[in-house]
């Protein structure tokens, strides 16, 4: 699951985001484990990929598209993109004859709630860059579909989240480069997590708190000397 040309796979953007081991684990260390949850995203993504090309009206469908940004280093697919007729903003699309002009909207396909962090609006935002980039087109939103509520919610790409999804990749490539170890983002989702046995994050955890314990003991000793040097 490890790049091999040097970029990094949009799809890894949202397991660092959320969690930067989880992402080291899988995409450096090349482990993997499935679980419930796994499979299920699995099987969604097949059966949005199985809906290939489609036309519904003034939109037409293309799924598992594969995507590119040089620019920022990354590769991978975007689940469903819709493109909308739209001849004073869009862009004229070889593969759709080339005449008319279309306006580029990447869905993706997630089988859980909306996550609390913006690991998914990431993945998105960077298949948004992607297109941009590949068509020269303006892509100012696109949507997460999100399984349990059975309903999209759409996403605009900001300017924030924009250079939030630029941090994100430069940070990658410090964990990769060994400038920098990655975070563990521990707690209760863990128990959810494929990888709990390889990470171990109980233990990690414990011992990320007796390091802390231990310099925060030092530094007190530290200020009661400094003090005791003022007084004499």
């Amino acid at each position: 699951m490890s790049p091999d040309d040097g970029y990094l796979l949009i799809s890894g953007l949202q397991h660092l985001v959320f969690c930067e081991k989880q992402w080291a684990l899988i995409y450096l260390e090349n482990l993997w484990d499935e679980n419930l949850l796994t499979v299920e995203g699995r099987h969604l993504h097949r059966n949005v990929h199985k809906i290939g090309r489609e036309s519904r009206g003034e939109v037409k469908l293309a799924t598992d598209l594969a995507l590119c940004s040089r620019r920022l280093g990354i590769r991978g697919a975007a689940d469903m993109v819709e493109f909308h007729h739209d001849e004073e903003r869009g862009v004229r699309v070889a593969a759709f004859g080339g005449r008319r002009r279309w306006t580029p909207y990447p869905v993706e396909y997630k089988r859980g709630r909306k996550r609390p962090d913006l690991a998914d609006e990431m993945q998105l935002c960077a298949q948004a860059v992607c297109l941009e980039e590949m068509l020269g087109a303006a892509v100012p939103r696109g949507a997460l579909f999100y399984g349990e509520p059975r309903r999209r919610t759409e996403i605009e790409f900001t300017p924030e989240l924009r250079a939030k999804l630029e941090a994100a990749c430069a940070r990658a490539r410090e964990i990769m480069d060994g400038a920098s170890a990655p975070r563990y983002n521990a707690g209760r989702h863990c128990k959810k997590c494929s990888l709990n046995e390889f990470c171990m994050p109980e233990e990690t955890g414990a011992r990320d708190r007796s390091a802390r314990y231990v310099a925060g003991l030092y530094r007190t000793l530290a200020e009661k000397s400094e003090d005791g040097e003022d007084e004499r």
